[in-house]
């Protein structure tokens, strides 16, 4: 017999979770590139690897990264405050996820050394 209640109870708290997560994410990323620091990540070389982004392309995306910061009419402390709102949602989506492993493995880890 399936339980259709404890089905939509897992699947509905699920999709808030997901939501919570990505939400608390995109805006974080949103709230780090309007405080002026552009999240750009350089690819990492490795041996006998394919380049997908040349030098010249990672220079001009600094370029344009460099250009938006200056051409922000936030003020110091609105950056500020940005950047500082940045780093709580990207708290509040790592607490969200620590907490969703805790709901899946905590309960019995505790369990097996107890």
């Amino acid at each position: 017999m399936i339980d259709w209640f404890a089905f939509l109870l897992v699947f509905v708290t699920a999709m808030i979770g997901t939501v919570v997560v990505v939400s608390a994410y995109a805006l974080g990323v949103r709230l780090l590139t309007i405080s002026g620091r552009s999240p750009i990540v350089t690819p990492a070389e490795f041996t006998d690897a394919i380049t997908v982004v040349t030098p010249a392309e990672i220079r001009q995306a600094e370029k344009r990264a460099a250009k938006a910061a200056k051409k922000s009419p936030l003020s110091e402390g609105q950056k500020r405050a940005a950047l500082v709102g940045a780093w709580v949602c990207f708290a509040v989506s790592g607490i969200a996820v620590i907490y969703g492993i805790y709901l899946i493995v905590g309960e019995h880890v505790i369990k097996m050394f107890s």
